[in-house]
């Protein structure tokens, strides 16, 4: 499939997304107003980006680290997107891209993460009426700043459609075709590891389960490790999983897991690979500045590291959302991102409309939201 039939054929799935856009070129919500964004640059945000320009608004997007799509960049830019900078796993580049949005002064921000909101904070203008948040660690981030934002910013992840339908089954299906895609290998038997048991990592142990995996579950909350012991997984302590591994992925949202100390436990070819939102939670820059320890790119966007003990462990795109990254990435299912997708413009119409205001600050969606779409989805499925 080209990237054109691709992005056609994304956009026409999107079927939620498609009736908001169909009503917000009548009821124009955005009109005069701009929308910066800062979120995966995929098809599926595509579809999104479009709608927000039906409902009148000038959208300045850029991406998260290593996951752009330059095929999606060209495509919103001839669709009059302004889209800053490219793929890039630079942070202070995207530090850059971030602040170039803020220049544009945008009414609205979409944010994925809380960069774009704490960039705000650091340069404020006047004008920001609010916006949206995408993302558990996000809102972690955004909480302890409620007073100095003191505007309507509605996070779409503690939505329990998004957690559910995203979170816990999209994800971790998608992070199996991807662990399919990279690598090709078996999944039969293979020892699995699972570090985080939140939404996602529940997603991830559950597909793997699926693919008749050995899963383990690691987490630092005893009451996650008895849930995983509740929903049929074996869990122990990240040191002792480690040994027997064949496959480690992360999901925790934040702080690094695996390092030089931790590769030290992994049996020869153990993969290594991230589904977290910061590409930080492998720390690959360590792990290849052991004394002694060489790295090549082995496979497109694999990196094999051997070790000083002649061990080799092998990294998913570099440290990055696996799924999100390499060559073919698809992320997660269209009809899970639709749904999202769609709770986003719900949401940034009524942050635009003035249908919330500053005390709906880093809280999660409205209920008349969620019961919206989840209608609008279970009428399409028995249409």
């Amino acid at each position: 499939m080209t990237d054109t039939a691709r992005l056609a054929w994304v956009d026409g799935e999107c079927r939620l997304l498609g009736g908001i856009r169909a009503e917000f070129a009548q009821t124009r919500p955005f009109d005069g107003m701009a929308i910066g964004s800062a979120i995966h640059l995929e098809p599926k945000t595509a579809a999104l980006v479009r709608t927000l320009q039906a409902g009148g608004a000038d959208v300045i997007a850029t991406g998260n680290l290593n996951s752009t799509q330059p095929a999606t960049v060209e495509y919103l830019r001839a669709r009059g997107v302004r889209v800053i900078g490219g793929v890039t796993r630079d942070r202070a580049e995207r530090a850059r891209h971030l602040d170039s949005i803020l220049d544009a002064k945008p009414d609205l921000l979409l944010d994925n993460g809380g960069d774009l909101f704490l960039r705000y904070l650091q340069r404020p203008y006047d004008g920001l009426i609010g916006g949206t948040e995408e993302t558990t660690s996000g809102r972690q981030v955004l909480e302890p700043h409620r007073a100095e934002l003191n505007m309507p910013v509605l996070v779409i992840n503690d939505s329990p459609i998004k957690s559910f339908g995203e979170n816990e089954h999209a994800v971790g299906q998608s992070c199996l075709e991807s662990y399919m895609r990279f690598t090709n290998r078996i999944t039969n038997g293979e020892r699995v590891v699972v570090v985080g048991y939140g939404w996602c990592g529940r997603g991830v142990a559950r597909n793997f389960r699926n693919a008749n995996c050995q899963v383990t579950v690691v987490d630092a909350d005893p009451v996650a490790c008895l849930r995983a012991v509740f929903d049929g997984y074996r869990t122990a302590p990240l040191r002792q999983a480690l040994g027997d591994a064949d496959l480690v992925i992360t999901v925790t949202g934040g702080g690094k897991s695996i390092g030089a100390a931790e590769v030290e436990l992994l049996r020869d070819g153990a993969i290594l690979a991230n589904a977290g939102h910061e590409p930080d939670e492998i720390d690959v820059s360590e792990i290849e500045s052991v004394p002694g320890a060489t790295a090549a790119t082995t496979l497109p966007d694999v990196r094999s590291i051997t070790l000083p003990s002649g061990r080799t462990i092998h990294v998913l795109g570099a440290g990055h959302m696996f799924n999100l990254a390499g060559p073919g990435a698809l992320g997660n299912s269209i009809q899970s991102m639709d749904l999202g997708f769609s709770m986003q413009a719900r949401c940034l119409e009524w942050v635009a409309t003035g249908r919330v205001d500053a005390r709906s600050c880093v809280v999660p969606v409205p209920r008349e939201i969620d019961v919206e779409i989840a209608l609008s989805y279970l009428a399409l499925k028995r249409a």
